[in-house]
């Protein structure tokens, strides 16, 4: 493989400065092309299959207490608060997993009352005894060590919890009832414990700068995680941020090349706001390195436009769109009706 551009030869060489960084984040035309050449060659490399990881996501609750001022959940606007009992959330699972699903991702707000935890760690003990096949990654949020770890005993394996922001002022703009410090003693105990841990950024955040963005690719090489990602800005329509502009999608596709350059063994996910704000966005981010695709195929649908995150018009790829991008990107997964 012959590489021109010097960032990239860079970058494929081991040299993560942040001037390199910060030079590969900006690039474009042939260039960029060069960049996902190299992340689409290191994933071949430790994932020699060139299979994507297919998850199907249920939205179990969207009772959050944090208020994140980029997220619609929770806004003046949202008109039903909901939360799956221990048994919705069973039925789901036994219908996915009937469906040839074997990883399932439960979403929710960040919700750490004891009886929903209780409800989640209900479900998922119950559904383990029955497929213990299944492997259960939560997103969920903070919570306390105890709460992770009675989780965990009960069979979830895998947990999601993006740290957004490294940069502590710009976090704390974004999240003002969180801190950056709780975040990650959060993804240090969730790694402690034994979970598989996925983390990242979101890229355009109003007042990020590129320094900033440089700062996550640092901090998502240094923490223990089995997964990363990075999220494109949507200005959703009823948060605190719905007047600012949207987030680049070169930047981001960018940011997807370097942490699979930077961080070749582990999932990354090519995600829906990439669909949203980019045309054929998640097929690029497969070109971009990415191996993780997430089916929307598990939430109610009377419930889905109850948990906007992003947006009230979210995109919720189905299971055509992924056959076709996997197929023109040369990869496979396990996907079945």
């Amino acid at each position: 493989m012959i590489i021109s551009n010097k960032t990239v030869s860079a970058l494929e060489a081991g040299e993560y400065s942040d001037e390199v960084l910060s030079e590969a984040l900006q690039l474009k035309d042939d260039a960029q092309k060069e960049l996902f050449l190299v992340a689409r060659e290191r994933r071949h490399r430790f994932f020699p299959d060139d299979r994507a990881q297919s998850r199907s996501v249920i939205e179990i609750s969207n009772i959050c207490r944090q208020k994140c001022r980029y997220c619609s959940i929770g806004g003046k606007d949202q008109k039903l608060n909901y939360t799956l009992n221990s048994a919705q959330m069973e039925m789901l699972m036994d219908y996915l997993y009937e469906k040839g699903r074997r990883v399932i991702l439960l979403q929710s707000g960040e919700n750490p009352s004891e009886p929903f935890i209780q409800e989640v760690i209900n479900a998922i003990g119950k559904i383990k005894e029955k497929h213990n096949d299944l492997r259960i990654i939560l997103c969920m949020g903070d919570m306390t060590r105890d709460q992770y770890q009675r989780l965990y005993d009960a069979g979830a394996s895998d947990f999601v919890l993006k740290f957004e922001a490294s940069n502590e002022e710009l976090f704390k703009y974004c999240k003002p009832n969180d801190d950056l410090s709780n975040r990650l003693r959060c993804i240090h105990d969730l790694n402690d414990i034994g979970y598989r841990v996925g983390s990242g950024n979101i890229v355009g955040l109003p007042k990020q700068t590129m320094q900033d963005l440089v700062s996550d690719l640092k901090l998502v090489h240094k923490l223990p995680l089995g997964m990363n990602s990075t999220t494109i800005f949507v200005p959703a329509e009823n948060s605190d941020f719905a007047g600012e502009p949207a987030g680049d999608g070169n930047t981001t596709l960018n940011m997807m090349a370097v942490m699979r350059i930077m961080n070749p063994d582990r999932l990354m996910p090519t995600t829906s706001s990439l669909e949203k704000m980019i045309p054929d966005g998640q097929y690029l981010g497969l070109m971009a390195g990415a191996n993780t695709v997430t089916i929307h195929d598990g939430t109610p649908e009377e419930l889905q436009e109850h948990f906007p995150i992003y947006s009230t018009h979210r995109v919720r790829p189905q299971i055509d769109h992924f056959k076709d991008i996997l197929k023109r990107a040369g990869m496979s997964a396990d996907i079945c009706d």
